[in-house]
């Protein structure tokens, strides 16, 4: 018989004991799958979002996929924005825990309009903290960033060696880090910040302008239209699959390990995956539905502005001090997704 892992752990505690919590960004993809992990587990949520990035589609598939319907006791959504202040300390009253995942991604976004960027990710960033420092919840997670790591060349990547920031995007996220910092100095106030590395699964959009590489590409297939690839094809990166992910903010959320917290850690795998693999992956598992995909060769492109070249995090930090275990290589990631992504973008 297999032991316990400290999230199988966490999981038994949280379905004998619900607390409050608030997701912001809870529109969207990682936060909707957030929201629909935790009524499953019998926690009391409260959703803050202003729809800029999310969707009303994620938060009832949340709610159908947790066998939950519109309107349920456990479940309270605020729709407002984390640039207002009022907003903040509505959404934050009675909290115990804060998942605080809005902020406005992508690094070609930030390029475009660094003004909207900074407003959201650092203006927003810190109404949030100080709405939870004042409602005096127990922990405040929040969604940093693998941009941060920047133009510094070591792999993998090890959280206490950063380099200069590549993009706006990567400047909020550097400083949304200091300020969760200088809060735990200046308050006592408790922080955990999450560097995600491209994180995937489903309810994430294929589309717009800023749209993640694997929804893009398996819409793309699916509807038959070119596929890009920026650069050479050789361009890695650490996908982590969304499972994963939440299993970190909860880790983060309820550890009582006081060394433990006031810390950032890399949310990933220790893997490296070239892009041109990655298409490989993706046209796999979807020729069995569409023999005809087996044709179908990408196209190589200039490569894009204020993208890192590889991307692989070392997790060992969450690994000891969390006792993070990953239960999706990205393989089984893309098996576990793609009837989600067939159903949807087909």
């Amino acid at each position: 018989m297999e032991s316990m892992t400290r999230y199988d752990e966490l999981k038994q505690h949280l379905s004998a004991n619900q607390y409050t919590w608030l997701i912001t960004g809870v529109a969207g993809f990682i936060g909707s799958n957030l929201l629909e992990s935790l009524l499953r587990l019998n926690q009391k949520i409260i959703g803050l979002d202003n729809f800029a990035t999310g969707y009303q589609r994620n938060l009832d598939q949340a709610l159908a996929d947790a066998g939950r319907q519109p309107g349920d006791v456990d479940f309270r959504f605020i729709e407002g924005d984390i640039c207002d202040q009022e907003s903040c300390r509505m959404a934050c009253s009675g909290v115990d825990y804060v998942l605080h995942q809005a902020a406005l991604g992508s690094v070609p976004r930030s390029i475009e309009d660094p003004v909207r960027t900074n407003r959201a990710n650092i203006d927003g960033f810190l109404n949030m903290l100080v709405a939870a420092r004042d409602a005096k919840v127990r922990r405040f997670v929040y969604a940093a960033s693998s941009s941060t790591y920047g133009d510094h060349p070591d792999l993998p990547k090890v959280e206490e060696r950063i380099g200069s920031p590549l993009s706006p995007y990567a400047v909020t996220k550097v400083v949304n880090e200091l300020y969760a910092s200088v809060f735990a100095r200046s308050y006592g106030f408790r922080t955990i910040g999450l560097r995600y590395f491209n994180i995937f699964g489903k309810r994430q959009d294929p589309n717009g302008a800023y749209a993640a590489v694997i929804p893009k590409w398996v819409a793309g297939l699916i509807a038959g239209e070119a596929v890009y690839i920026n650069g050479d094809g050789k361009t890695s990166r650490d996908f982590c699959y969304i499972e994963n992910t939440v299993q970190m903010n909860l880790l983060a959320a309820l550890t009582e390990e006081p060394e433990a917290v006031d810390q950032i850690y890399n949310v990933a795998l220790n893997d490296r995956t070239s892009l041109t693999k990655l298409f490989e992956m993706i046209q796999q598992r979807l020729i069995e539905r569409k023999p005809g995909l087996a044709k179908v060769e990408p196209i190589y492109r200039e490569f894009r502005a204020g993208d890192v070249r590889h991307s692989q995090a070392d997790i060992g930090k969450a690994q000891r001090l969390l006792g993070y275990a990953p239960s999706h290589r990205i393989g089984e990631g893309l098996d576990a997704a793609m009837d989600w992504y067939v159903d949807a973008l087909g």
